[in-house]
């Protein structure tokens, strides 16, 4: 998935301060979940590719030659905006991407595992389905009847709206919600992480990369 193919070019703001190499450090990450996907090098004319046809492009130091992203494999990245940090020696390229970001086959060169906080608890989530439930809790949330799992959020909602307002009991108890609502969404069969995807499609952003299951 890599959306609609866009036509305006991007723009930086800054000018950007290449190695004595003539590159720069490129860090690709999920515009909708977060996540950190790779790390590569542009020079002057893959930057330039990159902001004109928004689609990644980085210079191979092997090869030494520019390369497009998903040019053979198809997994593209779309990219949506494009920043340098506060010496301008390192950019962050924010893309979706339409396949695994790693040649290996892994959603990120880090792992599929590899995210930030709501994606490390969705994967945690899942990873306690089928277990045991006297020891434990999520396992329990996902294997018993919904009523378990609908009632603590309905019961954790509830305490969120009589903490006291500002507090930091209203905030533990608004992630209590969070909690429970992910495993609500896993115990009804729906990846936890489609809010982020709604949410981005309201952005009028595409939403996340999936692997497809067997």
């Amino acid at each position: 998935m890599s959306g609609t193919q866009p036509t305006d070019a991007l723009t930086l703001s800054g000018t950007p301060r290449f190695g004595d190499d003539g590159l720069i450090p490129a860090i690709c990450q999920d515009t909708v979940d977060g996540s950190v996907l790779m790390l590569a090098w542009m020079n002057a004319d893959a930057l330039q590719q990159t902001l004109s046809t928004r689609h990644a492009w980085f210079w191979s130091r092997s090869r030494e030659e520019l390369w497009e992203k998903g040019a053979t494999s198809g997994n593209v990245l779309t990219v949506h905006d494009v920043r340098l940090d506060c010496d301008q020696d390192t950019l962050l390229v924010m893309v979706s991407p339409a396949g695994p970001a790693c040649h290996t086959g892994a959603r990120t060169c880090w792992g599929d595992d590899a995210g930030p906080v709501l994606t490390r608890l969705a994967s945690t989530i899942e990873s306690r389905r089928g277990g045991d439930p006297d020891a434990s809790y999520v396992a329990r949330l996902l294997g018993a009847d919904r009523s378990l799992a609908a009632g603590k959020v309905a019961e954790e909602s509830a305490e969120v709206l009589d903490a006291a307002p500002g507090s930091d009991h209203q905030v533990e108890e608004a992630a209590d919600v969070l909690f429970h609502l992910f495993a609500l969404l896993a115990r009804d069969g729906v990846d936890p992480l489609r809010v982020l995807d709604v949410l981005a499609q309201r952005e009028g952003l595409p939403p996340r990369w999936l692997r497809e299951t067997p």
